[in-house]
């Protein structure tokens, strides 16, 4: 009996020492648990530094850049003109005038336009002429004026003279408005020229609104006659019209139309060249032909 107690003392002894010999020491488990993590730390360290972003030092900020403003960039030459402008010297008449070109003086005869006479040797002071003329040295004398050729007339007329449009500095095209006011017939010599629809219309303009020349008191459209002997005799009898500022048309007292006009508008006059003269752009009404 003793002997089998013996026997299960040294065998549970034996099992002991077996145990002691395979299984790993504490002091090892913490060494190897110590090592992983403190290897761990030091890798996250180094990984940080390489992705952070470098502080800057608050003395080394960058400071502000002061903002310039921008000069505008000014040219030293000069743009070249459009266009060049000649002084008028003189008026000859209201359709010829003379310029100086580069120190030599011109005399333009301009196109599409004629005037009534006034100069010429041959002929008596025309009707209208003396007012043509005397509005052509209104318009120009003392002006500049640049001047547009016609390939269809060529450069100079039978006489030698320049022929030419002419424009002022403030781009009043003078042929065209000699015309239009009633100063100047339109005027077509031998082939047609660039502007004669333009200036077709414009005398139409006049005519039709008895400007100028184409007044009764005038010349009543016919230029031909001496300035001194009046085409046309007054038309006598009543004549009314109204003064608000729409109105266009005269009526001859034969004509009713003028009983619808407004009593605080309605003007009379005893003769038409009366009511021209006060009321230069009233036409006779369609009512009344």
């Amino acid at each position: 009996m003793l002997k089998k107690i013996l026997y299960g003392l040294g065998g549970i002894f034996l099992l002991f020492i077996v145990i002691g010999i395979f299984a790993p020491t504490p002091k090892q488990e913490v060494v190897q648990n110590t090592e992983q993590p403190k290897q761990l730390v030091t890798e996250n360290v180094e990984v940080e530094a390489t992705t952070s972003v470098p502080v800057i030092p608050k003395s080394e900020s960058p400071k502000p850049v002061e903002a310039k403003a921008i000069q505008p960039v000014t040219s030293t030459t000069n743009p070249t003109p459009k266009y060049t402008y000649y002084a008028v010297t003189s008026v000859v008449d209201g359709d010829t005038i003379k310029v100086n070109i580069n120190g030599t003086v011109e005399t333009l005869r301009l196109i599409g336009m004629d005037t009534p006479e006034t100069v010429d040797p041959r002929k008596p002071v025309q009707c209208f002429g003396k007012e043509a003329s005397n509005k052509a040295k209104e318009l120009l004398v003392g002006n500049k004026v640049r001047l547009e050729k016609d390939s269809t007339q060529g450069d100079l007329d039978k006489y030698g003279r320049t022929l030419s449009y002419i424009y002022r500095e403030d781009g009043l095209f003078y042929n065209k408005y000699m015309i239009e006011q009633g100063y100047a017939h339109e005027y077509t010599y031998n082939t047609p020229y660039k502007y004669q629809a333009e200036f077709k219309a414009a005398q139409k303009s006049a005519q039709e609104n008895l400007r100028g020349l184409w007044s009764p008191t005038t010349c009543n459209g016919d230029t031909t006659s001496s300035s001194s002997q009046p085409t046309t005799t007054q038309s006598t009898g009543k004549f009314y019209t109204s003064s608000h500022y729409s109105a266009k048309y005269y009526y001859p007292e034969s004509c009713d139309g003028w009983q619808s006009l407004s009593a605080s508008y309605l003007k009379s006059f005893d003769s038409l060249e009366a009511l021209i003269a006060s009321y230069p752009s009233r036409t006779k009404s369609p009512q009344c032909q």
